[in-house]
């Protein structure tokens, strides 16, 4: 397109958007206001109150702004006209957001909650003013002025617990040394209300399943002329209905039964000791809340079962509940079938996935998992190779039990964690115009996380691969492989038969506004000893070797940390930061092809294309094998993202991505793609760019584009150091479509 037609569309947008805004107040009616702006600031004592939290008590919130500057939806809906019976009046007002009108009734209402609030957090005299001011005729702004005063604090706190039973309970297990609520801080009703519910889940703990909070009340004194406050925490006794009050019941378990809540089959497929493992709760015990919601978690985390319901009964004449289990059942089979397209490098293609199922194989809710995957690609460009496509078929089985397979594992370390033992066998055939290749692979590992907790872990106690390669094009080995010119050694290891023995931990955090993630794993070190041991010989290429097969030795750690902090209800920043170093030693000399970094693509530096960015300021001029020589020993990725939401499922993006890749040794192959303390900050690729995402809950269709700013391997003939100053969309302009975020 022209610049003048670029010029012309800008400028009809601009005049479109200019005519949104300004007709806003299309739809306020006359005598009503549009309400603009809503504020909440503070007078004194202003970094004392978390005024982000206070805009949660606002009742009346204005219309939704894009990129929180713009009233993108209201402008839509105001563009629409007032005949509804037209598609694209309807479709406009669908798209856009009616006017918020100003109410009087709910500014005053806002100012209530607001100072009872405040008087909750301690400021026994605060007020709150809303300040209204007019923008013209139509539109109304509004300013909620939170006037805290002096805080209170708490002097004397007294506990009275009427039930001697109870009080004595409370002593015995030192219950005075957890309390919320101490003297000398500040009076918070959050934080009293916060000790009922800690007194409550004790109790339901010990027996009284009958007891609430509603038992426990409080009263507080204010003492004249000063801003201490005593405060009185009652227990009181089990109140009946016109009878007198008496002490709280405690009650126990009696006997446990299973049914099954399957209308056809009323069998329970399940092992007695598999019902026995998931249950906490045990006869002769007092009844406990955490044991019956650890028996709901225990049973909704196997595959086997679809819903659980947990009834009790009180035997007549007696303090015994009898507990009732209901389980209900999943199939045990399915079959599902999965197709995919896939776009390497411009070369299309398809796969699809038939993947069996089994979730309770041996009636202990253990998941077998049987994966046949096949795969094509068109290849083009291939001058001096035989006329073949890309082909590739792998079958996966995995079977997953949902407890530890481990001697020595205690029955209070089972029955605290959620804890998975599984084990893999994986074939995978790969054909291709240059080579054939083949992977056989075995796994044992453990994976487990403790409930009510943010943290999971995992074991790889082995990781067995094997990689050979039956076939090697008599041009790709010519010309890679033994070529002197091309003396390309990452080719020739990576083409060579390999035997990988992995072991590795990983650790992973995440909640809602943090995620943590580390691991590191090392491979070839038994191989290693033994070799010695038995001091086995080396190869001409200074290798040992298994069954005649060169091992990998190498040691890897990678760590990564999302952090992201919320602007308003729909927007977001979020920050990531990943690094990995892998370092090769003994009997490598190279990094396996597949443990080796790359930088680029939809979840790195999105100027770049996928595994085309470094190592360094390295620049590749063999199109045909840069997928090897662009991968490196160390990675680092800095990204930072503004998120906010559009409109229906639609979501929108700004990103700035930073990185890049290294070797840690000097390759001649590969120069300037060393790792230097003294210059890896200028060897830092830049990129910016925006997406759109389609956020339909369950999956999220990723839409990124991304332009170089920094470029590190630059060259005179290839474009600036700083395309950012010197942009050019065919040079500069990448492209990614994913599923998920890309951190």
């Amino acid at each position: 397109m022209r610049s003048d037609g670029v010029l012309r569309v800008i400028v009809l947008l601009g005049a479109a958007l200019l005519a949104g805004a300004c007709s806003t107040t299309r739809y306020v009616p006359d005598g009503e206001y549009l309400l603009g702006q809503v504020k909440v600031n503070t007078v004194g004592h202003s970094d004392d109150i978390n005024v982000v939290n206070m805009r949660n008590y606002v009742r009346q919130k204005p219309n939704a702004r894009w990129f929180s500057l713009v009233k993108l939806p209201l402008i839509t809906y105001s563009l629409s006209g007032r005949d509804t019976t037209r598609w694209l009046n309807r479709t406009l007002r669908t798209m856009g957001e009616q006017p918020v009108l100003y109410s009087p009734l709910l500014t005053l209402q806002t100012c209530d909650d607001l100072r009872q609030e405040l008087q909750n957090q301690g400021y026994m005299h605060a007020d709150v003013e809303a300040v209204v001011k007019p923008q013209g005729d139509k539109k109304i702004n509004v300013v909620y002025l939170l006037k805290p005063g002096d805080p209170y604090f708490l002097r004397n706190i007294r506990y009275e617990v009427r039930d001697s039973v109870i009080a004595r309970l409370l002593d015995e297990t030192a219950d005075s040394t957890r309390r919320l609520i101490k003297e000398g801080q500040q009076f918070n009703a959050s934080r009293l209300d916060a000790e009922r519910k800690r007194l409550t889940q004790v109790l339901t703990n010990h027996g009284y399943s009958r007891f609430h909070k509603e038992f426990i009340t409080y009263d507080a004194d204010t003492m004249a002329g000063s801003r201490m406050i005593d405060v009185v925490l009652r227990l009181g006794l089990f109140r009946r209905d016109e009878l007198p009050d008496t002490l709280h019941t405690r009650y126990r378990i009696g006997q446990i039964r299973y049914a099954s809540g399957d209308m056809e089959d009323s069998t329970i497929h399940l092992r007695s000791h598999v019902l026995e493992e998931c249950t906490h709760i045990k006869p002769g015990q007092l009844f406990s809340a955490s044991d019956l919601q650890d028996t709901y978690n225990h049973f909704g985390r196997i595959q086997a079962v679809k819903y659980t319901s947990i009834s009790f009964s009180q035997r007549p004449d007696s303090l015994l509940l009898d507990c009732n289990i209901l389980l209900q059942t999943n199939k045990p089979s399915t079959i599902s079938f999965q197709p995919e397209g896939t776009n390497t490098a411009g070369d299309l293609g398809a796969a699809a996935s038939l993947t069996y199922q089994n979730c309770n194989l041996f009636r202990g809710s253990e998941l077998l998992s049987v994966e046949l995957r096949g795969a094509y690609e068109a290849i083009r460009g291939l001058e001096g190779y035989q006329n073949q496509d890309f082909l590739e078929y792998s079958l996966e089985t995995r079977l997953a039990f949902p407890r530890f397979i481990l001697p020595y594992v205690s029955n209070d370390m089972r029955r605290s964690t959620n804890a998975t033992s599984e084990v893999s066998l994986l074939y995978d055939l790969q054909n291709r115009p240059e080579f054939h290749r083949r992977v056989l692979s075995a796994a044992w590992r453990y994976k487990w996380s403790r409930p009510n907790r943010h943290d999971r872990y995992q074991v790889d106690v082995l990781d067995l691969n094997y990689v050979f390669m039956p076939w090697l094009s008599e041009t790709f080995h010519r010309e890679f492989l033994q070529s002197e010119s091309s003396a390309n050694s990452i080719l020739r290891y990576n083409y060579e038969d390999l035997f990988i023995t992995k072991t590795g931990f990983g650790y992973s955090y995440n909640r809602r506004d943090l995620a943590l993630k580390w691991g590191v794993e090392t491979s070839g070190n038994l191989l290693s000893l033994g070799a010695h041991l038995f001091h086995s010989q080396k190869d001409d290429q200074g290798q040992h070797r298994f069954f005649n097969i060169a091992f990998a030795q190498y040691v890897k750690a990678d760590f990564g940390l999302t952090r992201s902090y919320m602007i308003d209800q729909v927007s977001s920043l979020v920050f990531h930061l990943g690094l990995g170093i892998a370092y090769p030693y003994g009997n490598s000399r190279m990094l396996p092809f597949e443990k080796r970094y790359f930088s680029g693509g939809a979840n790195s530096v999105r100027g770049w294309s996928v595994r085309s960015l470094g190592p360094g300021r390295f620049k590749e001029h063999d199109g045909r094998i840069n997928f090897i020589n662009q991968t490196g020993d160390m990675k680092i990725d800095l990204n930072a993202e503004y998120r906010t939401h559009l409109f229906w499922k639609l979501d929108w993006a700004l990103f700035t991505d930073a990185g890049n890749i290294w070797t840690l040794r000097n390759n001649e192959i590969q120069p300037g793609g060393q790792f230097r303390f003294n210059t890896f900050v200028e060897d830092l690729a830049v990129s910016y760019g925006m997406g759109f995402r389609f956020n339909f809950d369950y999956f999220i269709l990723r839409f990124d584009f991304g332009m170089k700013a920094v470029n590190p391997a630059y060259e005179t003939d290839d474009g600036p150091h700083f395309p950012l100053l010197h942009p050019r969309l065919s040079r500069d302009l990448a492209f990614h479509f994913a599923v998920g975020m890309p951190f």
